[in-house]
């Protein structure tokens, strides 16, 4: 829950943080990796979620730099300078934009109503479901998955530990 910008930023930096230590550990020939022929590429879901940032933040009003949101997908070290960009023009326009009082405010997004904090809290969980997603094709891409929440199978091994089953 946000209390307050206070709440979103802290949020928002710890979980953009994590979000750029996935993006990292891509790689140019792992964007191509897909589940099914028909589903969307690690490349497609990156790309997206980088973005999705100033997307989601211009509709809600904020001034957020990004490319246009039918830009090409890009190599993977354009995908996370963008993604890096975007998450920190977010913060600053949400710093200087709203305010506490705010929050509670109703504005319009994709055909609905949400409060500024639900946009806030979307923002988050957006790209916290598209990591999910990420994870997954970075294990069949033969990446090393970076811990998230918690050490990674490849971490624990790293600290000379038996990955938790």
């Amino acid at each position: 829950m946000l209390r307050s910008m206070e709440d979103f930023q802290n949020a928002w930096a710890r979980e953009s943080e994590i979000t750029a230590k996935v993006l990292r550990a891509l790689t140019d020939a792992s964007l191509q990796q897909m589940v099914v022929p028909a589903g969307r590429s690690l490349g497609r879901l990156a790309w997206h979620t980088a973005l999705a940032v100033p997307e989601m933040g211009r509709h809600a009003g904020l001034e957020v730099d990004g490319p246009p949101d039918d830009a090409p997908i890009p190599d993977a070290a354009t995908i996370l300078r963008t993604y890096e960009q975007s998450a920190a023009s977010l913060g600053q326009a949400v710093a200087r934009d709203w305010t506490d009082a705010m929050l509670a405010e109703k504005i319009p997004m994709y055909g609905e109503e949400w409060t500024r904090g639900e946009t806030l809290l979307a923002l988050i969980a957006h790209q916290t479901h598209h990591r999910g997603q990420m994870t997954v094709l970075m294990r069949q891409a033969g990446l090393a998955v970076p811990g998230v929440y918690g050490p990674s199978k490849e971490e624990w091994a790293a600290y000379g530990m038996p990955a938790q089953e």
